[in-house]
């Protein structure tokens, strides 16, 4: 009777089936972990929302004492400070790629990796400079610049400068952060970028700015759009370095020289000693926080799927 020999673990069949498997599981690991978080913070924050209800995303009062509590600015502060970071840090952030890119050898080499040696700053030191070097130089010379100067205070959306403090410090700070981060994104993608397609727009006459825009682009969009929403993510949730030097005053924002709050921010300022309804509705700020940022992964994705024909994608 003639053995039939059991498969091996070494078979390229059953290998092959044993790494679907485990890439699978990772997969649904990360929705795991996903679906961990949502119902962590759900849980937690749901005395808030019975105690309040949907009126806290819009209310505006924060008293600990009277237990009123409202999202409102802290949301507010931190829509205002990601969105000024990223209209900050994209332009330079993709023009330091650019340039990166056809750089000399070792001159490209040495830039690329003190970029990437400035990614790995924690943000705890960003927060450190920012409130010994950056507010100091804010209050004595360039709020003044743009309000005096250059005329900006008459604009409501300035005002009257102050002390150095408030959104338009903590959003340099934050446009300082991300750009690293995006900027090393956006190289990689122009690298990967094949050189006959850049060497036939030359060849016809394209300048190196309409080949970056009509073909580097178009061709690693998606890339490009990775690299704004890994600056987008860290700035949504950024704590330390925007603590240091916001103000920390839960109001709603008055201007960009007024002292705030985000988020995170509001986080870690009160979470150490919170307990009762306080404790929960801080749970409800991280809730908000995670849903933010889903909600810009969506409509990031969205974009690119109903975007994805012009650009000649399938």
């Amino acid at each position: 009777m003639t053995n039939i020999p059991r498969k091996s673990i070494m078979d390229p069949a059953c290998g092959d089936r044993l790494f679907r498997i485990a890439a699978a599981g990772s997969a649904f690991l990360v929705l795991a972990l996903l679906a961990g978080l949502l119902l962590q913070l759900g849980v937690g924050s749901a005395p808030a929302w019975r105690e309040f209800g949907f009126g806290f995303l819009v209310g505006t009062g924060w008293d600990p004492v009277a237990n009123v509590y409202g999202a409102l600015p802290a949301i507010a502060g931190t829509l205002l400070t990601t969105a000024i970071a990223l209209i900050l840090a994209i332009p330079p952030a993709f023009v330091t790629a650019l340039w990166l890119v056809d750089a000399p050898p070792g001159i490209g080499e040495i830039m690329s990796q003190a970029l990437d040696l400035l990614a790995a700053i924690p943000s705890v030191i960003y927060g450190m400079w920012g409130l010994f070097v950056l507010v100091p130089l804010m209050q004595d010379h360039i709020q003044p610049f743009l309000s005096e100067t250059l005329g900006l205070g008459k604009i409501p959306f300035f005002g009257e400068y102050g002390n150095g403090f408030g959104f338009l410090t903590a959003s340099l700070i934050l446009a300082l952060m991300i750009l690293p981060y995006m900027s090393a994104v956006m190289r990689n993608v122009f690298r990967m970028t094949p050189s006959i397609l850049r060497e036939s727009a030359f060849g016809v006459g394209c300048t190196r700015w309409e080949t970056a825009k009509d073909i580097v682009m178009r061709y690693g969009i998606r890339g490009l759009l990775g690299g704004i929403f890994i600056g987008l993510g860290r700035a949504l949730g950024e704590t330390m370095a925007v603590l240091f030097v916001i103000g920390n005053v839960m109001e709603l924002p008055e201007n960009l020289y007024a002292s705030g709050t985000t988020i995170a921010s509001t986080l870690a300022n009160n979470f150490a000693e919170a307990n009762g309804i306080m404790r929960s509705v801080l749970f409800a700020l991280g809730l908000i926080l995670l849903l933010l940022s889903l909600g810009v992964q969506v409509l990031a994705q969205y974009y690119l799927a109903m975007t994805g024909a012009s650009r000649g994608e399938k």
